[in-house]
């Protein structure tokens, strides 16, 4: 049951996500700033605070990792509005009000002033549009976060709160299907670092999630090759950062997430047989998923989890590429006898 539920709120976060990137006004650029946001805080904070500090004991980069984390809030409230254009002062205006909030309150503060920023530089005089916007736009900004926070606990820290459970209690089970639905998101026009992210991710969940994601870089990288979309530099830029073949991605979606899912399954399945764990939300990407677990488990534990992962995708790719390539065959021998 547990697994039922958190694959089934898992399906409805998506749903949610999808809807508000693809729906919402700025939607995509309001995510991709969350995305970004991920990375300069939770991805900064897991290697420098817990690698280069708790481990390497470096004191300096450790007080870097600690400020990064700390700073989630105030810069999802700044990211967001300057993704969504707004003017930078104003951007920086609602992140500086954010003091000790969190990466959920701060997206939706960000969003709403780069909703209403731009129409109240509008209806004021351009020598008074700074000030009156500053003064007007710090309020209003933690007053939004203040607000969203008991109903971010209520739902989506909540519904991450139970993907963690299920993937406790049926870890197998969750490893290949949470493996698999993360790297498709990974490959497709959303982020799955956004969405681990809203989420708050941690643990086993968020270790499969990261592992997953790095074992499907290879998965792609062996379809990019063997059904020939593009040259080696698309296939090296899909293993990198999927979103930038977006193009190639749209045009072949069956044969891509298909191979993501197996890919991806593959690497929450080793995830869950190693325990890889993390709690850095919002890592879910290839280089991030690589690094992160290296901060939460033995480092010989999270290179021999990263290497089977390499062998896992490399796998999940041949598998997927040779259905494919059988199926293309197929149609070509039926259009052939037709003909």
């Amino acid at each position: 049951m547990e697994t039922i539920i958190g694959l089934s709120l898992l399906i409805f976060a998506l749903t949610l996500f999808s809807l508000f990137s693809f729906k919402a006004p700025m939607g995509k650029e309001a995510m991709s700033a969350l995305a970004g946001t991920a990375i300069a805080t939770f991805l900064v904070e897991a290697v420098h605070n817990f690698i280069s500090g708790d481990l390497f004991g470096i004191e300096f980069l450790q007080e870097v990792g600690v400020s990064a984390g700390s700073l989630s809030g105030t810069i999802a409230a700044i990211l967001v509005p300057i993704k969504m254009g707004v003017n930078p002062v104003f951007a920086v205006v609602a992140g500086a009000a954010l003091l000790e909030v969190g990466i959920i309150p701060g997206f939706v503060a960000g969003y709403l002033v780069g909703i209403i920023a731009p129409k109240l530089e509008e209806k004021l005089p351009s020598g008074v549009s700074t000030i009156v916007g500053a003064l007007v736009l710090a309020p209003f900004s933690r007053f939004v976060a203040v607000i969203t926070i008991p109903i971010v606990d209520a739902t989506l820290l909540n519904i991450g709160d139970m993907i963690v459970i299920a993937s406790e209690q049926s870890p197998v089970v969750m490893g290949f299907f949470l493996g698999g639905i993360i790297k498709v998101i990974c490959s497709s026009p959303l982020s799955s670092m956004a969405l681990t992210a809203m989420l708050g991710l941690q643990g086993l969940a968020m270790g499969i999630a990261s592992i997953a994601s790095f074992a499907g870089a290879f998965a792609n990288g062996v379809l990019f090759k063997r059904l020939k979309f593009g040259d080696n530099s698309n296939v090296v830029a899909v293993m990198l950062e999927p979103l930038t073949q977006a193009d190639i991605i749209t045009t072949n979606p069956l044969p891509i997430y298909f191979t993501n899912f197996l890919g991806g399954g593959i690497g929450g399945l080793i995830a869950v047989y190693f325990g890889i764990v993390s709690n850095a939300p919002g890592t879910a990407s290839p280089i991030p998923g690589m690094l992160a677990p290296f901060a939460f488990n033995a480092p010989i534990t999270v290179v021999t989890a990263l290497i089977l992962a390499v062998v896992g995708g490399l796998l999940g790719g041949y598998i997927g590429s040779t259905v494919f390539l059988l199926a293309s065959k197929k149609k070509v021998v039926l259009k052939t006898s037709q003909n």
